[in-house]
């Protein structure tokens, strides 16, 4: 039973095809799908229906799912606008043409969509959120429930976590950016022990404008983007406290792919976007 992650298949359907199949995903296998399934690519209606159609898999909000539903419940023009500037028109055309018992069942579910969910891996605990976290903010409320920093996040009840992150802005959970790339989370301790954020939003081939202490470059020799880890140093014993899994699918060909990961081994499995996707 592996524990696997994914984020902004952003309408790849064919991209995310190719992901799932070279990770060969059993029915006792557990996907996350950290958002940003719709907008952009050619078969938002697709994405999505992949992803529902699949077993032991739990999906939180994007920030694009947030856009649709704002403009789909009657939102005012800078609503549509938005969606539409973003990429919606894609998911816009593939919703128009769904019979409509299946239309309000996708937007029904898409919001009922929860902004973030933790899950232990190898005793590793890893927050998972669409954009990011507050780190600060989260540390706070720690420190309120009565645990010290110096000795670490390692063993804070999932309940208390989970109350913490409640307490997040949605705004930095679906939009965050530089301030959550650019400066370390502070919940992985000089032993290395502590939760581990993973999330989407940031393209990795942005990366670079926003944080220091990238694992790898965000290209391959292909020109295709990769995950990366950000911020191991001597002070979390070499441990990346963050992981950027956008593979920059929003971008299409030739950089942009699909990319799940393996939380068991860190394995990575990429589904490349082609020209005629």
């Amino acid at each position: 039973m592996a524990t696997y992650v994914t984020s902004d298949a952003h309408g790849h359907a064919r991209a995310l095809d190719r992901a799932l199949e070279r990770a060969s995903l059993t029915r006792d296998d557990t996907l996350y799908v950290l958002g940003d399934m719709i907008d952009r690519g050619p078969d938002p209606v697709g994405v999505m229906r992949i992803v529902r159609a699949m077993p032991n898999v739990h999906v939180l909000m994007g920030n694009h799912e947030s856009m649709m539903l704002d403009a789909l419940a009657g939102g005012g023009q800078a609503d549509i606008l938005t969606w539409e500037m973003n990429g919606g028109y894609t998911t816009a055309s593939g919703l128009d043409a769904l019979a409509r018992e299946e239309y309000l069942e996708l937007v029904e579910w898409v919001g009922s969509l929860p902004l973030f969910d933790m899950v232990e891996v190898a005793g590793r605990i890893y927050v998972l959120v669409h954009a990011g976290i507050d780190a600060l903010e989260l540390r706070g409320y720690l420190a309120t429930a009565g645990y010290d920093p110096e000795l670490g996040y390692s063993h804070v009840p999932a309940d208390v976590m989970r109350a913490g992150l409640s307490e997040q802005a949605v705004e930095d959970l679906l939009w965050i950016r530089g301030d959550f790339w650019g400066e370390p989370t502070g919940l992985v301790n000089a032993c290395g022990k502590g939760p581990v954020v993973i999330a989407g939003h940031t393209p990795t081939v942005l990366l670079a404008r926003y944080a220091n202490g990238m694992s790898r470059r965000v290209l391959d020799e292909d020109g295709r983007a990769c995950m990366v880890e950000v911020g191991a140093s001597w002070d979390t014993f070499g441990v990346a406290d963050r992981i950027d899994i956008d593979c920059s699918a929003a971008a299409g060909a030739p950089a942009g792919r699909v990319g799940i990961l393996r939380l068991d081994d860190r394995r990575i499995f990429y589904g490349e976007i082609e020209d005629n996707d």
